[in-house]
Formats: C-alpha cells, sequence, structure tokens
C-alpha cells in the first residue's frame, strides 16, 4: 500500500509509506524506481539493546547496510531528504540477535546448513557464532552470508586448538576429512613442542575471527596461545575448562570468552580431572547454597579481567531429562537446577552473559535455537526481559569482537534489528510476534518464511 503520509513535504520528497502487510515486492520495485533513498523505520517503540528503557515514537534512519540517524518521530531534520516510509506505529523494535554458540558442519551438510541459517534469520537472528566445524564449508557459508546470496545470519568462526588426547574424538575426522587428525589448519594438536605462532599463523589463514581452546591442554599452554592468539590479533575463546586446566586458570590466562557455565562448578571440587575425556559429572555436593563461594571467587575474577560468560544454560536444562532416559547416553557436567543456580549467581555478580545455545534442532523447527536460551534467562534464571535483551544483542556482539558494528540500535552501525507485533519487555516470550528482520539493511519478512522439508534437505546434501 502506497500513499503520501499526512507530515509535510517539500517537492523535492519522494516518500513511500509502507504498511507491514503490504507485498514485499511492491515495495522494492517502489525503492528501485525511486532509485538510491533512504529507508525511515517510523514511529516504533526501540528498546535499544545498550539496557536503557524503552524509547517510544522514535524513527530509524537507515542508507544501505547501516544506520545514519535514531531520532524522535517526525523529527523536521528528516524532512527534506527523499526517504521510503516503514510505518511501525505500535510496533516495536530491537536489536538483532546473536547466537553466540553454533555448530553447522561437522559434518558438512550445506542443505541443511542453509535451512538452519535461513530459519535463524527469519527469526530475528542476524549474527552467530560457530565454535568448531569443517571451516571450509563454514568459510563458504560465512561468504555466502556476508553478500547475500543466502539468506542467513553473519557468521563468525573459530580454529580449533586442544591436546594431542582430544584428536582421537571421531568429530576430529567428520570436520577435517583430508587431513590426518590435528594436523588441519582449523582443528590443532598442540603440545609443548609446537610453534604457537606459526600454528596462530595458520589458524589466521582459515579466516577465522578467534582460537577456541578446547581440551587436554595445561595452564601454561593454555596462557601461551591465549597470548600469541591476542598479539596476532586473533580473539581467543575457550572451553570455562580446559582439564587439566582448572576454570581459574582459564580465566587468569586472559582468555575473552568462557563457554558452558557448569564446567566452572569443577573449580568447586578438590581434585581437577585430568582429561576432557573422562565424564565424571561436577560434585555438587560441593557446592554451597544458594550462592556458593568458590564461584563468586571465579565471577569476581571475571569481572575484574571482563571476561564474557557464554553460558548454554538451556543446554542442560532441556537435555537432563533425556539425558536421564537414555542408559546409554553420556552424563551431563550438570544437572538443569545447579545450572540454573550457577546462571543465576553469574547474573547477580555483574558477569556479562551471552545467549549462546550448542543445541541443534532441526531447520524444520519454527524457531531458533537461541530463543531456549533468551526463555531459559527470563523464566528460569530470573532475568528481566530487558537485561536478556541486552545479553542477546550487545553482550553477544562484544563476545564475537564485532560491538562497533552491531549489538546495538545507534548511528553507524549495521541496520540488523528485528520489528515485533508485541510488546518482548512485557514476555520475552513476545519474541515469537516477530513480523520482520532486518538484516545489513535488506528485509525479511516473516510472512515470507517457509521451513524446508527433511526431505528437500536430504536431496541437497
Amino acid at each position: 500500500m502506497l500513499k503520501r503520509p499526512a507530515r509535510p513535504a517539500t517537492a523535492a520528497m519522494l516518500i513511500a509509506s509502507l504498511l507491514l502487510s503490504a507485498p514485499a515486492a511492491n515495495a522494492q520495485e517502489a525503492v528501485k524506481a525511486a532509485g538510491p533513498i533512504r529507508t525511515i523505520y517510523a514511529d516504533a517503540t526501540l528498546i535499544d539493546g545498550t539496557g536503557g528503557p524503552a524509547l517510544e515514537h522514535q524513527d530509524i534512519v537507515v542508507e544501505g547496510e547501516r544506520i545514519l540517524a535514531v531520532v524522535p518521530h517526525g523529527d523536521p531534520a528528516q524532512d527534506a531528504t527523499p526517504a521510503f516510509i516503514v510505518d511501525l506505529a505500535g510496533r516495536y523494535v530491537m536489536p538483532g540477535l546473536i547466537d553466540t554458540h553454533v555448530h553447522m558442519a561437522t559434518p558438512p551438510a550445506p542443505a541443511t546448513a542453509r535451512a538452519m541459517l535461513r530459519r535463524n534469520l527469519y527469526g530475528g537472528v542476524t549474527a552467530v557464532r560457530d565454535m568448531a566445524d569443517d571451516v571450509r564449508s563454514v568459510a563458504e557459508l560465512a561468504r555466502e552470508a556476508r553478500y547475500a546470496e543466502i539468506p542467513a545470519p553473519d557468521i563468525y568462526y573459530v580454529a580449533l586448538f586442544a591436546g594431542r588426547p582430544f584428536f582421537a574424538d571421531p568429530r576430529v575426522a567428520a570436520a577435517s576429512m583430508g587431513y590426518a587428525p590435528g594436523t588441519a589448519p582449523w582443528m590443532q594438536a598442540i603440545d609443548a613442542e609446537t610453534d604457537l605462532k606459526e600454528a596462530v599463523t595458520l589458524a589466521r589463514g582459515t579466516g577465522a575471527t578467534a582460537i577456541k581452546i578446547y581440551a587436554d591442554l595445561p595452564p601454561a599452554l593454555v596462557a601461551a596461545i591465549t597470548a600469541e592468539g591476542h598479539r596476532q590479533g586473533l580473539k581467543v575463546w575457550a572451553h570455562s575448562a580446559v582439564f587439566p586446566t582448572r576454570p581459574a586458570e582459564v580465566i587468569d590466562a586472559g582468555v575473552d570468552t568462557v563457554s558452558h557455565l557448569c564446567y566452572l562448578a569443577y573449580e568447586t571440587g578438590p581434585a581437577m580431572l585430568e582429561a576432557y575425556e573422562d565424564r565424571t559429572p561436577v560434585d555438587e555436593s560441593y557446592l554451597e547454597q544458594p550462592e556458593d563461594p568458590v564461584m563468586a571467587g571465579l565471577y569476581a575474577s571475571m569481572l575484574e579481567k571482563g571476561t564474557i560468560l557464554d553460558a548454554t544454560g538451556s543446554l542442560f536444562v532441556l537435555q537432563e531429562a533425556t539425558r536421564k532416559a537414555d542408559p546409554n547416553a553420556k552424563p551431563l557436567r550438570c544437572t538443569g537446577a545447579a545450572s540454573i543456580r550457577l546462571t543465576r549467581q553469574a547474573w547477580r555478580a555483574g558477569v556479562p552473559l551471552s545467549t549462546g545455545t550448542d543445541t541443534v534442532s532441526g531447520a524444520e523447527n519454527a524457531w531458533p535455537d537461541v530463543f531456549d536460551e533468551l526463555f531459559f534467562l527470563a523464566q528460569d534464571v530470573g532475568m528481566p526481559s530487558l537485561e536478556v535483551i541486552h545479553s542477546a544483542t550487545d553482550v553477544g556482539a562484544r563476545a564475537i569482537g564485532v560491538e562497533a558494528e552491531m549489538g546495538t540500535v545507534a548511528p553507524g552501525k549495521l541496520a540488523n534489528f528485528v520489528v515485533l507485533a508485541d510488546d518482548p519487555l512485557a514476555d520475552i516470550q513476545n519474541i515469537r510476534s516477530i513480523e520482520m528482520t532486518v538484516k545489513r539493511g535488506a528485509q525479511y519478512r516473516r510472512a515470507d518464511y517457509v521451513p524446508v522439508t527433511e526431505a528437500e534437505m536430504a536431496d541437497g546434501n
């Protein structure tokens, strides 16, 4: 539906008012016919991702991939500039969501990955952090996503470093076929004889954003890898316990983020597991309730160093019942109850929490996996919705190291945001009222989303 808005306009203006119910094709044709003009997402209630209160009646001015301005609705400074108007009266806008822990290519299955990425984008996710896979496949997906050849969030990925015992894991062969285990540039076995400068240089050559320190490495090597990674300009992301390296030693090494809050609880026991392959769960009898003093010390250290926690708490809560029902399943490291309690303690201590999942549901599911982490933080942990959104946006961008580009709705940043019909601050479940995702200035309407079937994915793989 094209109409001239009620506000005053100059003769030089070309304005189209687009209601979300209008066909997307009509809107895009109108833009093409008018030439390169700005888009104003008008009169929305804005939750900007900073953690500050919502702002009513805001206009978000976008040109190309970038946000030019965020101003009160009808700001007269905009009247002299040709613009395409998207009427968002009564709607809510928040930054695009960021899932800081996904896996897309172990083994590579490109059609399945593209279907999952498409589902994520149409569900409001505009960036993901892939935490170890076959980089050959992930890098191609990242390129396709970056240039909008496929509808997908932007992808940032790691090169994995681990001790030699880990490389007997069958996932290594699945993610580095064609290389002897531990020799792929994106999946390297590290020991005291490794030339770390060369190893990190090889990792950089894969296009990785970061090194992931995974398992079976002593404290001295964890610290040395971190130092060399930072020296060469890479982020360093780690499991919160690297076995035999204790959580406190991982944090002291200066890594940028740690994953799996549950693993932090190994710090409370008298002895550390010697190997990642030892699946002995955390002895929760050492955890004092409601807040453990040893954990409090870890959280204080994380605050001091600026370490971000990729908690993945919903993973443990959602899988606990399933694991208990399957006698052949590997035991979880922590119970769901402990994961909730420890996440709550981290939040109350002020530790920045990102929203990673580490779960892989089928692309036929209606909603992104990251919704489970949002609901976990709000409903199980007790975080206010405003803080949950801050975790899922601004903190996620900082976890990746792209906070200058995304994570909040602000001038100069990428136009990555989500339009909702209902207020997510009133109930985080209202994230399901999504009407549109805007990623790098392009619109993806929820009404246009059709799930890919399992048969279609099988044919494509």
